[in-house]
C-alpha cells in the first residue's frame, strides 16, 4: 500500500508529510498543487487505494457491507506558513497503537 501511495504522490503532485493510522481511519499531513481542491484530492486517494486494496486482496470487499472500503465523510485543516508544522507531523504520527495491532497497518509509512 505504500507503494500506492508513492504513486499517487507522483501522479497527482501530492507529498505525503506524514502519515498516521487508527483502528479505523488514517491522517494524513500533505501538500499538493494548488489546481486540486481538497476535496478533489480526497475523493482521488481514497478511490486509488481502494481500488488497488481490492485488486490484491479481494477477500477484503467480500467481508464489507456494500462493498466499500472508505466512508464517504472526511475531515480538513490547513497548516499556514506560521502555523506549528511539527506539532501537527507530532500529532499525526502518535495517532493509533503499534502498527501490529492496527487494521489500516497496510497505510503506514
Amino acid at each position: 500500500m505504500v507503494q500506492i501511495g508513492h504513486e499517487i504522490e507522483a501522479r497527482y503532485e501530492l507529498e505525503i508529510e506524514k502519515m498516521g493510522a487508527d483502528n479505523d481511519h488514517i491522517h494524513l499531513l500533505c501538500s499538493f498543487h494548488p489546481k486540486y481542491s481538497i476535496g478533489e484530492m480526497v475523493r482521488k486517494y481514497k478511490s486509488i487505494t481502494a481500488r488497488e486494496l481490492f485488486k490484491s486482496h479481494p477477500e477484503i470487499k467480500r467481508d464489507l457491507w456494500g462493498g466499500e472500503f472508505w466512508s464517504d465523510g472526511y475531515y480538513a485543516a490547513t497548516v499556514g506558513e506560521k502555523g506549528n508544522w511539527k506539532q501537527v507531523e507530532k500529532y499525526i504520527k502518535e495517532q493509533g497503537k503499534k502498527p501490529e495491532d492496527i487494521n489500516l497497518r497496510l497505510f503506514t509509512l
